[in-house]
């Protein structure tokens, strides 16, 4: 029987399913701590190093997990520190709920200590849902609402509680004018368009002689589906960055990633397709899609917002992506013309081999690409990746090839920084029995995660599998910044804004009783890996890189090489290692001998 509104608030998450939370204590939620302290086995309370990390796990947990991830935080500065790692469920459409303090329902309008207006804080964050609490009888309702719209819309809701409140004995509502009753309970429907809706995207599907596919994270249940989907209508397919692990690499059509961190398969196939069939993908960048015109477009997505606002749409159905695709498998013709399958798979060989040229080409010390060529076939089977912003979601995005049972993510529609290692923290405790890789820059690292790895010392003895390996790619250089203003701002590197102090993250690592590795010789580098993958501990590999090794894009635009060229005449002071270095990425797979 629950005798407080904290140990209400515990047993009700419970009974929908909320087995953990990630956050950070303070006397604003210490009722609600309180209730967990008495209430062992019911929910996991997984303390992070700040606030913001705890949204972040959140948002990753409901990624990997599937399930609702719940975060919590006291008042004041512990609820606006969650906001970071909020926004990134909210851009990636993932189930989160925030439970936040307050200070005391009498001291509320006497400008109190740590007394913020959070209910105007989250509300655009939290927007779909966000209610502070004002008495006992309110609350049962208040927590169904916000459990159930968050797991049913895919949003970010926010329950604030006064500190006052938590503690009071717990009421029922009375059974008058002016009380509701609420439940527990949710069950997903199936989500399908109507037959005549099916029909047309079938014939303009059919119509097409040349037939693209982009999937994203909304594709991640439905593999079987759009590889029979695509196997029909001859079609290539590209895959935006949340949709990494819909696709298996292996196969010979899937061009791999789409846009700035995508490939020359991938730009090619937008550019020359006349049929764009996009699946459960918000990808943002309009320009890396065909031409308005060009393609006849069918479109399918659970959200309506999201149908039709990249390219416009001559069919937009609103349905999951399996059910929708196995759906509308059956209208769909067989192709025999094999010319534009067979052309796309060109693409992807030559694009293959682009890239293992990319990753080969010589720098000082090691060439950043070859890091994640060399992890690749040495991923573990049902292996978690993750990665961070920045220049290392490059390589991530393009040289790591997916297997099936692979999963992989990272912070897409924020692309915030610092979201790697909270991610692959996470992925931990939604997958305790797989391993788990992450990739971040020596900025990320910085900033907050060097101190998540703390967290990985508080927990990592408890996990099933003990596989939990940080790839640090250090440069001293806020890389990715660095290249757009020098690519897409024609300036050179602003020396004051883009230097980072060299840090030892190796050695931070084995302080914490990690294996914790150095390699700054390109010949060094799968060997790490492996001495990674067999350790029995976490592993820190720190990769000495050169940040003068261009991220480039699948394409690069005449006015991107003018500001490039324009940015050299005002003279970077690294400009001989960067033409350098770009001429080998450029040209790497096209010039023989020694590059």
């Amino acid at each position: 029987m629950s005798t407080t509104v904290g140990d209400f608030l515990i047993d009700r998450l419970h009974a929908w399913g909320v087995r953990r939370m990630f956050g950070y204590p303070g006397d604003g939620i210490n009722g609600v701590f309180g209730a967990m302290n008495r209430a062992p086995g019911k929910i996991e309370f997984i303390q992070a190093r700040h606030e913001e990390m705890a949204a972040f796990m959140a948002s990753a947990y409901a990624k990997f997990s599937g399930e609702l991830g719940v975060c919590i935080a006291t008042s004041g500065p512990g609820a606006s520190h969650l906001l970071t790692g909020l926004y990134d469920a909210r851009m990636d459409h993932q189930p989160v709920l925030a439970i936040v303090g307050q200070q005391a329902r009498t001291a509320m309008g006497a400008h109190y200590q740590q007394e913020l207006d959070l209910q105007n804080l989250f509300k655009d964050v939290a927007g779909a849902f966000v209610q502070q609490a004002s008495a006992p009888a309110q609350v049962r309702h208040l927590v169904d609402r916000a459990v159930r719209i968050a797991v049913a819309e895919r949003k970010v809701c926010a329950l604030i509680l006064p500190n006052d409140l938590q503690d009071l004995p717990y009421e029922d509502p009375p059974r008058k004018h002016g009380a509701v009753f609420s439940g527990v309970g949710y069950a997903r429907p199936k989500t399908i368009p109507y037959e005549a809706d099916l029909q047309r995207a079938a014939d303009a599907l059919n119509a097409g002689s040349k037939v693209a596919m982009l999937v994203g994270a909304g594709a991640l249940g439905a593999t079987d589906e759009v590889i029979a989907v695509a196997q029909k209508l001859g079609a290539g397919c590209a895959k935006a960055l949340l949709g990494k692990a819909a696709l298996p690499d292996q196969l010979a059509w899937v061009t791999g990633s789409i846009g700035l961190l995508g490939t020359e398969a991938s730009y090619k196939m937008m550019m020359e397709c006349d049929t764009l069939l996009m699946v459960g993908s918000g990808f943002p960048y309009s320009e890396f899609l065909p031409k308005e015109g060009q393609a006849r477009g069918v479109q399918i997505d659970l959200k309506a917002d999201m149908l039709s606002i990249r390219y416009p749409m001559e069919v937009n159905l609103v349905g999951d992506a399996a059910e929708t695709l196995a759906a509308l498998l059956p209208l769909l013709r067989q192709k025999t013309d094999r010319a534009w399958r067979e052309r796309v798979e060109e693409w992807v060989a030559q694009s293959w081999k682009t890239l293992e040229a990319r990753a080969h080409a010589k720098a000082n010390p090691i060439n950043p690409q070859r890091v994640t060529w060399e992890l690749s076939p040495r991923l573990p089977e049902g292996v978690v990746l993750t990665s961070d912003s920045g220049s290392c979601a490059n390589w991530f995005a393009r040289d790591l090839k997916m297997r099936r049972g692979m999963m992989a993510s990272l912070s897409g529609g924020l692309a915030s920084m610092g979201a790697s290692v909270p991610y692959a923290i996470a992925a931990k405790f939604a997958c305790p029995d797989r391993p788990v890789i992450g990739l971040v820059g020596d900025g990320a690292m910085q900033m907050n995660n060097m101190a998540e790895l703390i967290t990985v010392a508080k927990y990592w003895r408890k996990w099933e599998n003990k596989t939990w390996i940080l790839g640090v790619f250090n440069n001293e250089d806020l890389n990715q910044v660095t290249w757009e203003q020098r690519v897409m701002e024609g300036d050179p590197k602003f020396v004051a804004s883009q230097e980072l102090p060299n840090v030892p993250y190796h050695k931070f690592a084995r302080l914490l009783g990690f294996e914790g590795i150095y390699v700054d010789d390109p010949e060094d580098i799968g060997a790490a890996w492996e001495q990674a993958l067999a350790a029995s501990v976490p592993v820190v590999i720190e990769f000495k890189t050169d940040p003068e090794v261009p991220p480039l894009p699948p394409h690069v635009s005449l006015e991107q090489m003018r500001n490039f060229t324009s940015m050299l005449i005002k003279g970077d002071e690294r400009e001989g290692a960067i033409l350098a270095n770009t001429a080998r990425q450029l040209f790497s797979s096209v010039l023989p001998g020694d590059k």
